[in-house]
């Protein structure tokens, strides 16, 4: 029904704007006076007006229906006898006649339900008749508005841009509170799990095992069972794995990425241009669940059948297969970007390193480089990042034991691998085991905030060298 609304809203805004602009034309021929902004601005005055208060009201109504709906439900069948202790029973009451009244309930239907469901039905009916009603009046009334405005000879383009700006500020403000939301969610969680595992236990641990908490009320461990813990949750072998990882993928992508990115810039004709960058740039459009695949189904068991061969031992789910294929997937970050970087420094850099006499090669090393450092380092460090919080690729090839080496044959785990094991399937969030999945996403928030402002200096530094 919400999708039918946008879409009759959306072709009503549409017919507006040409009747706006007509509107206005005709109005300027009938009374004889010079329009104050383009006919087109009075079109899309039309449309916002028509558009944007009925979608507020649809995306607030939308918001608070189902909370309305469920508190009046709920009502009725405490009325009629339903037993609820607490908030839990409420909600699988609830869910109940939910089912009931979409046909996909297969229990025993006793007289409450039954009803329930019949009034569950009456209210849906009603508020989205409501709904309905009232969009299609909010689109009437303002639309009446903007035609008085219209008649009048109003400056549209001043209005269309106050409003256009008032848009722009709510989205820059939904963005800064989406980021400070996320910052808060994590932040809060976090330290109901440092209050309870001390935080040098945390980060200086060598060892991570947190299926040792699992569900037990954070709140009631006791001394005894904190001695019990506290060696359970050493984040150490996380990092390590995580940046071992990483830098194998690094070790891959950085040379390969950063040499085609120079060949595409630099050497290659338009022909091949034209086809190749295409090519590279596929890689970052495939799934990371094929790549993950990939790794789990080829790549891994290929290295264990090779090191067999040569008399070593290989995991099947190796650091080095998990590195590899993530080099592999961040290959046209770092291309692409040093592709355009370099592209972008001026030819008169180029032209006068050949003016005293430098060959093409001692060009590139020597003027285009250092010209486009600052652009290929913020390539290669937007790669660590993503390499950093890579998370199927690492879950499918890489392994689950927190193992702390240096040896790419072994199986280690990351950071994100371990959050998503520990938020599979139903977790009691009052358990140091779920909670820690939170620590974790801090800590790996802070880290790719540190390096973004290290990345930030850098370039800085020196961006002011060559600018």
């Amino acid at each position: 029904m919400n999708l039918a609304l946008i879409f009759l809203i959306t072709i009503f805004s549409f017919s507006l704007f040409f009747y706006g602009r007509s509107k206005s034309k005709s109005l300027s021929i009938e009374n004889n006076y010079k329009l104050k902004a383009l006919p087109k601005f009075y079109g899309y005055y039309l449309v916002l007006w028509c558009s944007l208060p009925s979608l507020v009201f649809l995306l607030v109504w939308t918001l608070f229906e189902p909370t309305i709906i469920k508190s009046i439900i709920l009502k009725i069948a405490a009325d009629q006898g339903a037993i609820m202790q607490d908030q839990n029973a409420a909600n699988l009451i609830y869910e109940k006649i939910k089912a009931v009244y979409l046909g996909t309930y297969f229990g025993d239907i006793d007289s409450l339900l039954k009803e329930s469901a019949l009034s569950y039905a009456k209210f849906k009916n009603i508020f989205t008749n409501s709904k309905i009603v009232l969009i299609f009046l909010i689109v009437i009334s303002s639309i009446i508005y903007a035609l008085k405005k219209i008649k009048s000879n109003n400056k549209a383009r001043d209005d269309v841009e106050i409003i256009l700006k008032g848009l722009l500020f709510v989205s820059s403000l939904i963005a800064i509170l989406t980021t400070l939301g996320i910052i808060f969610s994590l932040l809060f969680e976090s330290i109901k799990f440092f209050s309870v595992i001390n935080i040098f236990d945390y980060l200086f641990g060598t060892n991570w095992s947190p299926q040792r908490a699992f569900v037990r009320d954070a709140s009631s461990i006791t001394a005894a069972e904190y001695e019990d813990l506290k060696d359970a949750f050493g984040f150490v072998p996380l990092i390590a794995g995580t940046a071992f990882i990483a830098l194998i993928a690094m070790l891959v992508a950085v040379p390969v990425g950063l040499f085609s990115g120079i060949y595409m810039a630099e050497y290659a004709t338009k022909k091949i241009r034209r086809v190749s960058k295409p090519i590279i740039e596929i890689l970052a459009g495939i799934p990371t669940v094929v790549y993950g695949f990939f790794a789990a189904l080829t790549v891994g068991p290929f290295f264990r059948e090779l090191g067999e061969n040569f008399g070593l031992t290989v995991s099947s789910e190796s650091a080095l297969a998990a590195g590899l294929i993530m080099g592999i997937m961040i290959i046209p970050y770092i291309s692409s970007l040093s592709d355009d970087v370099i592209n972008s420094v001026p030819q008169s850099l180029r032209d006068g390193s050949y003016a005293i006499g430098a060959t093409k090669s001692e060009t590139i090393k020597k003027v285009v480089i250092p010209a486009a450092l600052p652009g290929i380092i913020g390539s290669v460090l937007l790669a660590v990042s993503r390499a950093i919080g890579e998370t199927m690729i690492v879950v499918m090839a890489a392994g689950l034991a927190a193992n702390l080496t240096i040896n790419p044959l072994d199986s280690t785990t990351t950071i994100t691998t371990q959050i998503v094991m520990i938020l599979i399937g139903d977790q009691e969030f009052d358990s140091p085991k779920t909670q820690s999945a939170f620590a974790l996403g801090l800590t790996l928030f802070i880290a790719t905030l540190i390096l973004n402002y290290i990345a930030l200096r850098v370039v800085k530094k020196y961006r002011e060298k060559y600018d």
